[in-house]
């Protein structure tokens, strides 16, 4: 058997080192939160918002073309529509040389046609619609206006939702991007001087934009127009679209 007097040394030694090592603990402890109640130090950080815009010239449009018609059976009434549509789409592929990527059918439909009897309430089959929409992707803008024309030529009743858009859209957000930086830039460096405080480096960067698209109204339905006047001529004008960026910038905030 172990003695009596061993067992007790080896528990104060046991003992003693338990607290040296609670003691270290106790340290560290207080070290990081000064006292108890108090949170670890936590750096201090400031968010700056910059603003940027650009500006570009669109060079890419987006045209809807359709035809509605009304005929006492479906099989007229496809006939007339497909005759329209044919002819319009054989212009756009030889004329002017539009790729069948670039026409695109979004909508094609076939609905009867009721006349309604407001005294008795009876509905009487008149006739049924066929309706069909394509939409042509344009590249080559000094195009568009000759296609409205043809479009009218040929009797096309349902004309509009022209959108126009910039191709790169990527190289104009990069310049907007560099303009809201810098302007972060400027604004964090003139609060860090009215501050009184030193910026650190930046701990994270994000961004919000709009992607500019522009309309002309060529909301022109069935019931506005006739077929157009062939010997018009059409303007359409692209403008400009601009984009917006916003970039916020976190700062780190140094003691001085």
């Amino acid at each position: 058997m172990i003695p009596n007097k061993i067992v007790t040394i080896f528990v104060s030694i046991i003992l003693s080192v338990g607290a040296i090592y609670l003691g270290i603990l106790s340290w560290n402890a207080v070290e990081e939160h000064n006292y108890i109640g108090i949170s670890p130090k936590e750096n201090h950080s400031v968010y700056i918002t910059g603003k940027g815009k650009a500006t570009g010239t669109p060079d890419v449009a987006k045209i809807q073309l359709g035809y509605s018609v009304e005929k006492k059976t479906v099989g007229e009434a496809q006939k007339e529509n497909t005759e329209k549509m044919n002819a319009i789409t054989n212009k756009l592929k030889k004329d002017f040389k539009i790729d069948s990527n670039n026409i695109k059918t979004i909508d094609y439909s076939i609905s009867p046609q009721y006349d309604y009897a407001p005294t008795t309430g009876n509905q009487t089959l008149r006739g049924y619609s066929v309706s069909q929409d394509l939409v042509i992707i344009v590249k080559e803008m000094n195009k568009i206006s000759q296609i409205l024309d043809v479009a009218g030529a040929i009797g096309i009743n349902q004309v509009g939702n022209l959108l126009f858009e910039i191709d790169d859209l990527e190289k104009l957000t990069q310049e907007a991007r560099i303009k809201a930086l810098e302007q972060a830039k400027i604004k964090a460096e003139s609060l860090s001087r009215i501050a009184g405080v030193k910026l650190g480096k930046i701990i994270s960067f994000s961004e919000t934009s709009n992607e500019p698209v522009s309309y002309e109204d060529l909301d022109m339905r069935l019931e506005k127009i006739a077929p157009l006047d062939a010997n018009a001529v059409s303007s359409v004008e692209a403008g400009s679209n601009e984009i917006t960026v916003f970039a916020t910038i976190q700062y780190e905030i140094i003691n001085n």
